[in-house]
Protein backbone atom coordinates (compact mmCIF):
# COMPACT_ATOMS: atom_id res chain seq x y z
CA UNK A 1 0.00 0.00 0.00
CA UNK A 2 2.88 2.39 0.80
CA UNK A 3 4.40 1.77 -2.65
CA UNK A 4 1.15 2.66 -4.36
CA UNK A 5 0.79 5.87 -2.34
CA UNK A 6 4.33 7.06 -3.03
CA UNK A 7 3.90 6.42 -6.75
CA UNK A 8 0.79 8.52 -7.08
CA UNK A 9 1.69 11.52 -4.91
CA UNK A 10 4.24 13.02 -7.36
CA UNK A 11 1.91 12.13 -10.25
CA UNK A 12 -0.86 14.18 -8.69
CA UNK A 13 1.48 17.10 -8.02
CA UNK A 14 2.71 17.22 -11.63
CA UNK A 15 -0.66 16.71 -13.23
CA UNK A 16 -2.35 19.63 -11.53
CA UNK A 17 -6.08 20.03 -11.43
CA UNK A 18 -6.75 18.01 -14.58
CA UNK A 19 -6.70 14.84 -12.48
CA UNK A 20 -9.59 16.11 -10.41
CA UNK A 21 -11.64 16.74 -13.53
CA UNK A 22 -11.52 13.12 -14.80
CA UNK A 23 -14.75 11.19 -14.95
CA UNK A 24 -14.96 8.48 -12.28
CA UNK A 25 -14.15 4.95 -13.39
CA UNK A 26 -17.19 2.71 -13.75
CA UNK A 27 -17.82 0.25 -10.94
CA UNK A 28 -17.37 -3.45 -11.52
CA UNK A 29 -20.61 -5.41 -11.28
CA UNK A 30 -21.49 -8.99 -12.22
CA UNK A 31 -23.34 -7.64 -15.24
CA UNK A 32 -20.32 -5.82 -16.71
CA UNK A 33 -17.60 -8.19 -15.51
CA UNK A 34 -18.64 -11.50 -17.10
CA UNK A 35 -17.81 -10.63 -20.71
CA UNK A 36 -15.36 -13.24 -22.02
CA UNK A 37 -13.54 -16.51 -21.43
CA UNK A 38 -10.87 -14.87 -19.25
CA UNK A 39 -13.59 -13.59 -16.91
CA UNK A 40 -15.06 -17.09 -16.66
CA UNK A 41 -11.65 -18.56 -15.82
CA UNK A 42 -11.03 -15.84 -13.23
CA UNK A 43 -14.33 -16.58 -11.52
CA UNK A 44 -13.53 -20.29 -11.44
CA UNK A 45 -10.06 -19.57 -10.01
CA UNK A 46 -11.74 -17.60 -7.22
CA UNK A 47 -13.95 -20.61 -6.52
CA UNK A 48 -10.91 -22.90 -6.26
CA UNK A 49 -9.17 -20.30 -4.11
CA UNK A 50 -11.88 -20.67 -1.45
CA UNK A 51 -10.49 -24.15 -0.69
CA UNK A 52 -7.28 -22.52 0.61
CA UNK A 53 -8.98 -20.55 3.37
CA UNK A 54 -8.08 -21.23 6.99
CA UNK A 55 -11.71 -22.20 7.55
CA UNK A 56 -11.58 -24.90 4.87
CA UNK A 57 -8.53 -26.95 3.84
CA UNK A 58 -5.97 -24.35 4.87
CA UNK A 59 -6.40 -25.39 8.50
CA UNK A 60 -9.74 -26.08 10.15
CA UNK A 61 -11.20 -28.97 8.14
CA UNK A 62 -8.06 -30.95 8.88
CA UNK A 63 -8.00 -30.00 12.56
CA UNK A 64 -11.68 -30.86 12.98
CA UNK A 65 -11.08 -34.12 11.11
CA UNK A 66 -8.40 -35.20 13.60
CA UNK A 67 -8.51 -33.44 16.98
CA UNK A 68 -11.80 -34.90 18.30
CA UNK A 69 -10.68 -38.38 17.24
CA UNK A 70 -8.42 -41.00 18.78
CA UNK A 71 -5.60 -39.98 16.41
CA UNK A 72 -4.51 -36.69 17.91
CA UNK A 73 -4.03 -34.67 21.07
CA UNK A 74 -2.66 -31.24 21.94
CA UNK A 75 -2.07 -28.89 24.85
CA UNK A 76 -2.78 -25.88 22.65
CA UNK A 77 -5.82 -23.98 23.89
CA UNK A 78 -6.94 -23.11 20.35
CA UNK A 79 -8.00 -26.72 19.77
CA UNK A 80 -9.02 -27.56 23.35
CA UNK A 81 -12.75 -27.49 22.61
CA UNK A 82 -12.27 -29.96 19.76
CA UNK A 83 -10.18 -32.41 21.77
CA UNK A 84 -12.48 -32.30 24.80
CA UNK A 85 -15.64 -32.29 22.64
CA UNK A 86 -16.99 -29.23 24.40
CA UNK A 87 -17.64 -27.13 21.29
CA UNK A 88 -20.32 -24.46 21.46
CA UNK A 89 -21.90 -21.99 19.02
CA UNK A 90 -19.03 -19.61 19.90
CA UNK A 91 -16.16 -22.06 19.20
CA UNK A 92 -13.78 -20.67 16.60
CA UNK A 93 -13.66 -23.64 14.24
CA UNK A 94 -17.45 -24.04 14.39
CA UNK A 95 -17.81 -20.55 12.99
CA UNK A 96 -14.88 -20.47 10.59
CA UNK A 97 -15.74 -23.70 8.74
CA UNK A 98 -19.36 -22.62 8.30
CA UNK A 99 -18.45 -19.16 7.06
CA UNK A 100 -15.57 -20.18 4.80
CA UNK A 101 -17.57 -23.02 3.24
CA UNK A 102 -20.44 -20.70 2.37
CA UNK A 103 -17.95 -18.27 0.85
CA UNK A 104 -16.83 -21.16 -1.35
CA UNK A 105 -20.44 -22.06 -2.15
CA UNK A 106 -21.22 -18.47 -3.09
CA UNK A 107 -18.22 -18.29 -5.43
CA UNK A 108 -19.33 -21.51 -7.11
CA UNK A 109 -22.85 -20.08 -7.38
CA UNK A 110 -21.46 -16.99 -9.11
CA UNK A 111 -19.80 -19.19 -11.73
CA UNK A 112 -22.92 -21.27 -12.23
CA UNK A 113 -25.11 -18.18 -12.54
CA UNK A 114 -23.06 -15.97 -14.86
CA UNK A 115 -20.75 -18.17 -16.94
CA UNK A 116 -23.58 -19.75 -19.00
CA UNK A 117 -24.22 -16.34 -20.54
CA UNK A 118 -20.64 -15.80 -21.73
CA UNK A 119 -19.88 -16.26 -25.42
CA UNK A 120 -16.82 -18.56 -25.40
CA UNK A 121 -15.66 -22.02 -26.40
CA UNK A 122 -18.62 -24.20 -25.50
CA UNK A 123 -16.57 -27.22 -24.44
CA UNK A 124 -14.48 -25.20 -21.99
CA UNK A 125 -17.56 -23.35 -20.73
CA UNK A 126 -19.22 -26.67 -19.92
CA UNK A 127 -16.07 -27.87 -18.13
CA UNK A 128 -15.93 -24.70 -16.03
CA UNK A 129 -19.52 -25.28 -14.96
CA UNK A 130 -18.76 -28.91 -14.15
CA UNK A 131 -15.83 -27.92 -11.95
CA UNK A 132 -18.01 -25.37 -10.14
CA UNK A 133 -20.70 -28.02 -9.53
CA UNK A 134 -18.02 -30.26 -8.00
CA UNK A 135 -16.76 -27.48 -5.72
CA UNK A 136 -20.26 -26.64 -4.51
CA UNK A 137 -20.97 -30.31 -3.83
CA UNK A 138 -17.70 -30.67 -1.89
CA UNK A 139 -18.51 -27.72 0.38
CA UNK A 140 -22.05 -28.91 1.04
CA UNK A 141 -20.81 -32.44 1.74
CA UNK A 142 -18.37 -31.14 4.35
CA UNK A 143 -21.08 -29.00 5.92
CA UNK A 144 -23.88 -31.57 6.05
CA UNK A 145 -21.64 -34.11 7.77
CA UNK A 146 -20.73 -31.57 10.45
CA UNK A 147 -23.93 -29.54 10.92
CA UNK A 148 -26.77 -31.68 9.54
CA UNK A 149 -29.53 -29.99 7.54
CA UNK A 150 -28.51 -26.62 6.10
CA UNK A 151 -29.81 -23.58 4.25
CA UNK A 152 -29.42 -24.60 0.60
CA UNK A 153 -28.13 -21.51 -1.16
CA UNK A 154 -28.10 -22.16 -4.90
CA UNK A 155 -27.99 -18.60 -6.20
CA UNK A 156 -25.31 -15.96 -5.63
CA UNK A 157 -25.77 -13.89 -2.48
CA UNK A 158 -25.02 -10.35 -3.69
CA UNK A 159 -26.48 -8.20 -0.93
CA UNK A 160 -27.02 -8.23 2.80
CA UNK A 161 -30.77 -7.73 2.48
CA UNK A 162 -32.74 -9.81 4.97
CA UNK A 163 -34.74 -11.34 2.14
CA UNK A 164 -31.46 -12.80 0.85
CA UNK A 165 -29.82 -13.74 4.14
CA UNK A 166 -32.79 -15.26 5.98
CA UNK A 167 -33.35 -18.86 4.90
CA UNK A 168 -34.64 -21.94 6.69
CA UNK A 169 -32.77 -25.21 6.87
CA UNK A 170 -33.29 -27.92 4.31
CA UNK A 171 -33.32 -31.47 5.60
CA UNK A 172 -30.25 -33.72 5.55
CA UNK A 173 -31.93 -35.73 2.80
CA UNK A 174 -32.53 -32.62 0.70
CA UNK A 175 -28.92 -31.50 1.08
CA UNK A 176 -27.63 -34.90 0.03
CA UNK A 177 -30.00 -34.92 -2.93
CA UNK A 178 -28.50 -31.60 -4.04
CA UNK A 179 -24.95 -32.92 -3.59
CA UNK A 180 -25.74 -35.99 -5.69
CA UNK A 181 -27.40 -33.81 -8.34
CA UNK A 182 -24.43 -31.43 -8.47
CA UNK A 183 -22.04 -34.34 -8.86
CA UNK A 184 -24.16 -35.75 -11.69
CA UNK A 185 -23.87 -32.39 -13.44
CA UNK A 186 -20.15 -32.32 -12.75
CA UNK A 187 -19.65 -35.83 -14.13
CA UNK A 188 -21.43 -34.93 -17.36
CA UNK A 189 -19.43 -31.74 -17.92
CA UNK A 190 -15.88 -32.18 -16.64
CA UNK A 191 -12.97 -33.31 -18.81
CA UNK A 192 -12.26 -37.03 -19.01
CA UNK A 193 -8.45 -36.71 -18.86
CA UNK A 194 -5.87 -34.24 -17.65
CA UNK A 195 -4.93 -33.17 -21.16
CA UNK A 196 -1.46 -32.35 -22.39
CA UNK A 197 -0.59 -29.67 -19.83
CA UNK A 198 0.79 -30.71 -16.46
CA UNK A 199 -1.11 -27.81 -14.88
CA UNK A 200 -4.35 -29.57 -15.72
CA UNK A 201 -3.65 -32.03 -12.88
CA UNK A 202 -4.59 -29.21 -10.53
CA UNK A 203 -8.16 -29.14 -11.84
CA UNK A 204 -11.19 -31.33 -11.32
CA UNK A 205 -11.76 -33.97 -13.97
CA UNK A 206 -14.38 -36.70 -14.23
CA UNK A 207 -12.53 -39.22 -12.05
CA UNK A 208 -12.28 -36.69 -9.21
CA UNK A 209 -16.05 -36.38 -9.42
CA UNK A 210 -16.35 -40.18 -9.29
CA UNK A 211 -14.05 -40.34 -6.26
CA UNK A 212 -16.19 -37.81 -4.39
CA UNK A 213 -19.33 -39.67 -5.46
CA UNK A 214 -17.82 -42.77 -3.88
CA UNK A 215 -17.34 -40.99 -0.58
CA UNK A 216 -20.85 -39.51 -0.67
CA UNK A 217 -22.51 -42.83 -1.50
CA UNK A 218 -20.45 -44.62 1.15
CA UNK A 219 -21.62 -42.09 3.74
CA UNK A 220 -25.21 -42.66 2.64
CA UNK A 221 -24.75 -46.46 2.76
CA UNK A 222 -25.60 -46.69 -0.94
CA UNK A 223 -23.14 -49.52 -1.37
CA UNK A 224 -23.83 -50.54 -4.97
CA UNK A 225 -23.56 -46.96 -6.20
CA UNK A 226 -20.35 -46.47 -4.23
CA UNK A 227 -18.88 -49.56 -5.90
CA UNK A 228 -19.87 -48.29 -9.35
CA UNK A 229 -18.40 -44.83 -8.76
CA UNK A 230 -15.17 -46.19 -7.31
CA UNK A 231 -14.78 -48.64 -10.17
CA UNK A 232 -14.82 -45.73 -12.64
CA UNK A 233 -11.75 -44.35 -10.90
CA UNK A 234 -10.00 -47.71 -10.55
CA UNK A 235 -10.48 -48.67 -14.21
CA UNK A 236 -9.54 -45.25 -15.62
CA UNK A 237 -5.80 -46.03 -15.77
CA UNK A 238 -5.09 -42.42 -14.80
CA UNK A 239 -3.67 -43.18 -11.36
CA UNK A 240 -1.21 -45.52 -9.67
CA UNK A 241 -0.20 -46.05 -6.08
CA UNK A 242 3.15 -44.44 -5.37
CA UNK A 243 5.67 -47.30 -4.97
CA UNK A 244 6.76 -45.88 -1.62
CA UNK A 245 4.30 -44.56 0.94
CA UNK A 246 6.97 -42.17 2.20
CA UNK A 247 7.22 -40.60 -1.28
CA UNK A 248 3.55 -39.57 -1.14
CA UNK A 249 4.54 -36.66 1.05
CA UNK A 250 4.49 -33.78 0.67
CA UNK A 251 1.55 -33.79 -1.78
CA UNK A 252 2.42 -32.22 -5.12
CA UNK A 253 0.09 -33.70 -7.76
CA UNK A 254 1.78 -37.09 -7.85
CA UNK A 255 0.51 -40.10 -9.77
CA UNK A 256 -1.64 -41.28 -6.84
CA UNK A 257 -3.33 -37.91 -6.42
CA UNK A 258 -6.92 -37.52 -7.63
CA UNK A 259 -7.63 -34.06 -6.26
CA UNK A 260 -5.52 -31.71 -4.14
CA UNK A 261 -5.92 -28.20 -2.83
CA UNK A 262 -3.09 -26.23 -4.41
CA UNK A 263 -0.85 -23.93 -2.35
CA UNK A 264 1.82 -21.65 -3.81
CA UNK A 265 3.84 -20.87 -0.68
CA UNK A 266 3.19 -17.14 -0.99
CA UNK A 267 1.63 -14.73 1.47
CA UNK A 268 -1.76 -14.96 -0.24
CA UNK A 269 -1.44 -18.58 -1.40
CA UNK A 270 0.40 -20.39 1.36
CA UNK A 271 -0.60 -23.29 3.58
CA UNK A 272 -0.97 -22.50 7.30
CA UNK A 273 -1.26 -26.01 8.75
CA UNK A 274 2.37 -27.26 8.53
CA UNK A 275 3.61 -24.52 10.87
CA UNK A 276 0.88 -25.51 13.34
CA UNK A 277 1.82 -29.19 13.46
CA UNK A 278 5.60 -29.45 12.89
CA UNK A 279 8.28 -29.02 15.55
CA UNK A 280 10.58 -26.03 15.41
CA UNK A 281 12.73 -26.32 13.34
CA UNK A 282 11.50 -26.62 10.60
CA UNK A 283 8.43 -24.74 11.88
CA UNK A 284 8.86 -21.00 12.19
CA UNK A 285 8.86 -20.91 15.98
CA UNK A 286 8.11 -23.00 19.04
CA UNK A 287 4.69 -23.30 20.66
CA UNK A 288 2.35 -26.19 21.66
CA UNK A 289 1.39 -27.74 18.32
CA UNK A 290 -1.92 -29.07 16.98
CA UNK A 291 -2.58 -32.71 15.99
CA UNK A 292 0.07 -34.45 18.09
CA UNK A 293 -0.17 -38.24 17.47
CA UNK A 294 -1.66 -39.98 20.51
CA UNK A 295 0.27 -42.70 22.36
CA UNK A 296 -2.69 -45.00 21.64
CA UNK A 297 -2.32 -44.50 17.89
CA UNK A 298 1.43 -45.17 17.96
CA UNK A 299 0.78 -48.34 19.97
CA UNK A 300 -1.98 -49.35 17.52
CA UNK A 301 0.34 -48.94 14.52
CA UNK A 302 3.14 -51.41 13.83
CA UNK A 303 6.08 -49.02 14.10
CA UNK A 304 8.56 -51.86 13.52
CA UNK A 305 7.25 -53.38 10.28
CA UNK A 306 4.60 -51.14 8.72
CA UNK A 307 6.37 -48.85 6.23
CA UNK A 308 3.80 -46.17 6.91
CA UNK A 309 4.93 -46.01 10.54
CA UNK A 310 8.42 -47.47 10.92
CA UNK A 311 11.68 -45.50 10.87
CA UNK A 312 12.66 -44.93 7.24
CA UNK A 313 16.38 -44.58 8.02
CA UNK A 314 16.26 -40.86 7.25
CA UNK A 315 17.03 -38.28 9.92
CA UNK A 316 15.67 -34.89 8.91
CA UNK A 317 15.86 -31.43 10.39
CA UNK A 318 12.60 -32.27 12.16
CA UNK A 319 13.85 -35.60 13.55
CA UNK A 320 13.63 -39.32 12.73
CA UNK A 321 11.32 -39.82 9.75
CA UNK A 322 8.64 -42.50 10.31
CA UNK A 323 6.73 -41.59 7.09
CA UNK A 324 3.43 -40.70 8.80
CA UNK A 325 5.13 -38.99 11.73
CA UNK A 326 8.49 -37.62 12.72
CA UNK A 327 10.10 -38.30 16.10
CA UNK A 328 11.74 -35.08 17.25
CA UNK A 329 14.38 -34.82 19.95
CA UNK A 330 14.62 -31.45 21.67
CA UNK A 331 15.20 -30.07 25.13
CA UNK A 332 12.18 -27.86 24.48
CA UNK A 333 9.01 -29.73 25.42
CA UNK A 334 7.10 -28.04 22.60
CA UNK A 335 9.40 -29.65 20.04
CA UNK A 336 10.04 -33.07 21.56
CA UNK A 337 8.26 -36.30 20.68
CA UNK A 338 6.07 -37.37 17.73
CA UNK A 339 4.68 -34.87 15.22
CA UNK A 340 2.63 -35.25 12.03
CA UNK A 341 4.96 -35.47 9.02
CA UNK A 342 2.76 -35.50 5.93
CA UNK A 343 3.58 -31.86 5.02
CA UNK A 344 7.33 -31.45 5.07
CA UNK A 345 8.59 -28.55 3.02
CA UNK A 346 10.19 -25.94 5.23
CA UNK A 347 7.29 -23.61 6.05
CA UNK A 348 7.74 -19.94 5.19
CA UNK A 349 6.15 -17.97 8.03
CA UNK A 350 2.91 -20.00 7.87
CA UNK A 351 3.01 -20.03 4.06
CA UNK A 352 4.03 -23.57 3.14
CA UNK A 353 4.04 -24.55 -0.56
CA UNK A 354 2.79 -28.07 0.19
CA UNK A 355 -0.57 -29.12 -1.22
CA UNK A 356 -3.38 -30.93 0.59
CA UNK A 357 -4.81 -34.31 -0.44
CA UNK A 358 -8.59 -34.26 -0.69
CA UNK A 359 -8.87 -37.50 -2.68
CA UNK A 360 -6.20 -40.06 -3.52
CA UNK A 361 -6.21 -43.53 -5.02
CA UNK A 362 -5.54 -45.51 -1.84
CA UNK A 363 -8.62 -43.96 -0.23
CA UNK A 364 -10.79 -44.96 -3.21
CA UNK A 365 -9.46 -48.53 -3.07
CA UNK A 366 -10.34 -48.77 0.61
CA UNK A 367 -13.79 -47.29 0.01
CA UNK A 368 -14.36 -49.83 -2.77
CA UNK A 369 -13.34 -52.67 -0.45
CA UNK A 370 -15.63 -51.38 2.30
CA UNK A 371 -18.66 -50.95 0.05
CA UNK A 372 -18.12 -54.33 -1.61
CA UNK A 373 -17.96 -56.08 1.75
CA UNK A 374 -21.11 -54.33 2.97
CA UNK A 375 -22.95 -55.17 -0.26
CA UNK A 376 -21.70 -58.69 -0.92
CA UNK A 377 -19.83 -59.87 2.16
CA UNK A 378 -16.15 -60.87 2.05
CA UNK A 379 -15.02 -61.49 -1.53
CA UNK A 380 -11.74 -61.83 -3.39
CA UNK A 381 -12.22 -58.69 -5.46
CA UNK A 382 -12.56 -56.49 -2.37
CA UNK A 383 -9.72 -58.31 -0.64
CA UNK A 384 -7.42 -57.70 -3.61
CA UNK A 385 -7.86 -53.94 -3.12
CA UNK A 386 -7.20 -54.27 0.58
CA UNK A 387 -4.12 -56.43 0.01
CA UNK A 388 -2.71 -53.91 -2.47
CA UNK A 389 -2.73 -51.30 0.29
CA UNK A 390 -1.20 -53.75 2.75
CA UNK A 391 1.50 -54.76 0.27
CA UNK A 392 2.75 -51.20 -0.15
CA UNK A 393 2.92 -50.95 3.62
CA UNK A 394 5.11 -54.07 3.69
CA UNK A 395 2.43 -56.23 5.28
CA UNK A 396 1.65 -59.79 4.21
CA UNK A 397 -1.38 -60.55 2.08
CA UNK A 398 -4.51 -61.81 3.78
CA UNK A 399 -6.47 -64.84 2.61
CA UNK A 400 -10.25 -64.83 2.56
CA UNK A 401 -10.12 -67.27 5.43
CA UNK A 402 -8.39 -64.56 7.51
CA UNK A 403 -11.39 -62.24 7.08
CA UNK A 404 -14.08 -64.81 6.54
CA UNK A 405 -16.97 -62.89 8.09
CA UNK A 406 -18.37 -59.52 7.13
CA UNK A 407 -17.46 -58.23 10.58
CA UNK A 408 -13.84 -59.42 10.36
CA UNK A 409 -13.47 -57.83 6.93
CA UNK A 410 -15.06 -54.59 8.20
CA UNK A 411 -12.61 -54.50 11.12
CA UNK A 412 -9.64 -54.83 8.77
CA UNK A 413 -10.90 -52.07 6.46
CA UNK A 414 -11.40 -49.80 9.47
CA UNK A 415 -7.85 -50.54 10.61
CA UNK A 416 -6.30 -49.85 7.22
CA UNK A 417 -8.25 -46.62 6.77
CA UNK A 418 -6.95 -45.36 10.10
CA UNK A 419 -3.33 -46.31 9.40
CA UNK A 420 -3.27 -45.25 5.74
CA UNK A 421 -5.11 -41.93 6.05
CA UNK A 422 -3.99 -40.82 9.51
CA UNK A 423 -3.72 -37.02 9.93
CA UNK A 424 -5.23 -36.35 6.47
CA UNK A 425 -8.45 -35.02 8.00
CA UNK A 426 -10.61 -38.11 7.51
CA UNK A 427 -10.61 -39.88 10.89
CA UNK A 428 -13.40 -37.97 12.65
CA UNK A 429 -15.55 -38.06 9.51
CA UNK A 430 -15.07 -41.84 9.36
CA UNK A 431 -15.97 -42.17 13.05
CA UNK A 432 -19.08 -40.05 12.50
CA UNK A 433 -20.35 -42.20 9.65
CA UNK A 434 -19.55 -45.38 11.61
CA UNK A 435 -21.68 -44.06 14.49
CA UNK A 436 -24.55 -43.10 12.19
CA UNK A 437 -24.39 -46.47 10.43
CA UNK A 438 -24.57 -48.33 13.73
CA UNK A 439 -27.45 -46.17 14.95
CA UNK A 440 -29.35 -46.94 11.75
CA UNK A 441 -28.42 -50.63 11.80
CA UNK A 442 -27.24 -52.01 15.19
CA UNK A 443 -25.89 -55.16 13.51
CA UNK A 444 -23.37 -53.03 11.59
CA UNK A 445 -20.72 -52.85 14.29
CA UNK A 446 -17.44 -50.93 13.96
CA UNK A 447 -14.56 -51.34 16.42
CA UNK A 448 -14.62 -47.61 17.27
CA UNK A 449 -17.18 -44.93 16.42
CA UNK A 450 -17.60 -41.26 17.26
CA UNK A 451 -20.04 -42.26 20.00
CA UNK A 452 -17.32 -44.35 21.67
CA UNK A 453 -15.01 -41.32 21.67
CA UNK A 454 -17.81 -39.08 22.99
CA UNK A 455 -18.47 -41.62 25.76
CA UNK A 456 -14.78 -41.75 26.66
CA UNK A 457 -14.30 -37.97 26.68
CA UNK A 458 -17.66 -36.72 27.96
CA UNK A 459 -18.81 -39.67 30.05
CA UNK A 460 -22.00 -40.37 28.06
CA UNK A 461 -22.96 -41.34 24.52
CA UNK A 462 -24.53 -37.98 23.76
CA UNK A 463 -25.75 -38.18 20.16
CA UNK A 464 -26.07 -34.38 20.01
CA UNK A 465 -22.29 -34.19 19.67
CA UNK A 466 -22.42 -36.06 16.40
CA UNK A 467 -23.18 -32.60 15.01
CA UNK A 468 -21.68 -29.17 15.51
CA UNK A 469 -24.00 -26.37 16.59
CA UNK A 470 -24.65 -23.59 14.14
CA UNK A 471 -22.41 -20.57 14.84
CA UNK A 472 -24.10 -18.02 17.06
CA UNK A 473 -23.49 -15.27 14.51
CA UNK A 474 -25.54 -17.24 11.97
CA UNK A 475 -28.36 -17.77 14.47
CA UNK A 476 -28.34 -14.02 15.18
CA UNK A 477 -28.40 -13.07 11.49
CA UNK A 478 -30.83 -15.69 10.19
CA UNK A 479 -34.10 -15.70 12.12
CA UNK A 480 -35.26 -18.87 10.34
CA UNK A 481 -32.17 -20.92 11.27
CA UNK A 482 -33.08 -23.41 13.98
CA UNK A 483 -30.22 -24.51 16.27
CA UNK A 484 -29.21 -28.17 16.50
CA UNK A 485 -30.51 -30.10 19.56
CA UNK A 486 -28.44 -29.90 22.74
CA UNK A 487 -27.03 -26.45 22.07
Amino acid sequence: MKKITLFFIPFLMLAGCDVLEKNPLPSITPENFFQNADDAESALTAAYDALQQAGTYGQDLNVVGEMPSDNCTSTNGDVNALERIIWTPQTGQVGSIFQASYIGINRANVVLNYVPGIAMDTVRRSQILGEAYFLRALHYFNLVRLYGGLPLRLEPTESGESSTVVMARSSVEQVYAQIVSDLQQAEQRTASTFGSQAANRTRVIKTAVNALQTRVFLTQQRWAEAITAANKVLTSNLYQLMPSFNDLFPPENKIESIFEVQFAGTADGGFILPDLILPSPPATYSFPKFNIPTPELLAYADTLNDRRWRFTGEVTQAGRNHASFVMARSTNANDNGPFVYKWRSNPNAFNSPDNYYVLRLADVMLMYAEASNEQNGPNQDALNKLNTIRARAGLSALALSDVATQQAFRNEVDRQRRLELAFEGERWFDLLRYARQTLANPTQIHPVTALDIIQQVRGSRDVNYLLFPFPQTEINNNSLLQQNPGY
